[in-house]
């Protein structure tokens, strides 16, 4: 699996700011963001592969919203997450 319980305490340790924190909205965009790219990688090979397209498209759905929630509340966390993700916009 792709995605081991160490890589996920990994992301929400740097990005969450403690391993128990799994609900922060910057938590979850960096787990979505990293999911994200692991399903572009495989789309890249399997261009066929229309349930994984139908399942990235939603995560950038879910991550989108986030990232507006986490605009609305609070700006400077917003484009923390931004700068430190590489994320456009």
């Amino acid at each position: 699996m792709y995605l081991t319980s160490e890589k996920k305490l990994e992301l929400f340790k740097k990005h969450g700011k403690t391993e128990k924190n799994t609900g922060s909205a910057e938590s979850q965009i960096a787990l979505f963001t990293y999911r994200i790219n692991h399903l572009t990688q495989h789309l890249k090979s399997n261009k066929k592969d229309f349930s994984t397209q139908l399942a990235l498209l939603k995560l950038v759905g879910k991550r989108r919203r986030l990232l507006d929630y986490l605009k609305e509340r609070d700006i400077q966390r917003y484009r923390d997450i931004i700068s430190k993700l590489n994320l456009r916009k």
